[in-house]
């Protein structure tokens, strides 16, 4: 089961200065600030800044569906003609990401928490 996509995570190149922007656009301070990732919670959604994600293959934003069950959500999206893109890692604070692609190269990232 889903609850929709929740967040949306941007790869940025300078952290600095993509906190100032968005923090501008958002109008919230980071609720987590950290030199690897940088995040936002504004009216029920999470926007995140990763340093790494240009060197991790993101070209772009990326939207997280929030799953009950990451594994159970994989393995249907990959029976469906979806193909890995990232496997299922634990970020911490017990919460788990992945993404996947669609026939049109699209991502598609997945949470569990």
């Amino acid at each position: 089961m889903t609850s929709g996509i929740k967040t949306v995570i941007y790869p940025v190149k300078d952290l600095a200065q993509a906190k100032a922007l968005y923090g501008t656009i958002l109008g919230v301070e980071p609720d987590m600030d950290e030199a690897y990732y940088v995040g936002f919670s504004v009216g029920g959604q999470h926007i995140g800044l990763d340093p790494n994600g240009h060197k991790n293959g993101m070209t772009g934003p990326v939207g997280y569906w929030h799953v009950d069950n990451i594994h159970q959500s994989i393995k249907g999206l990959l029976a469906a003609g979806a193909v890995e893109h990232q496997a299922t890692q634990d970020v911490g604070g017990h919460r788990l990401v992945a993404s996947v692609t669609d026939a049109d190269g699209n991502v598609i990232g997945l949470i569990q928490a």
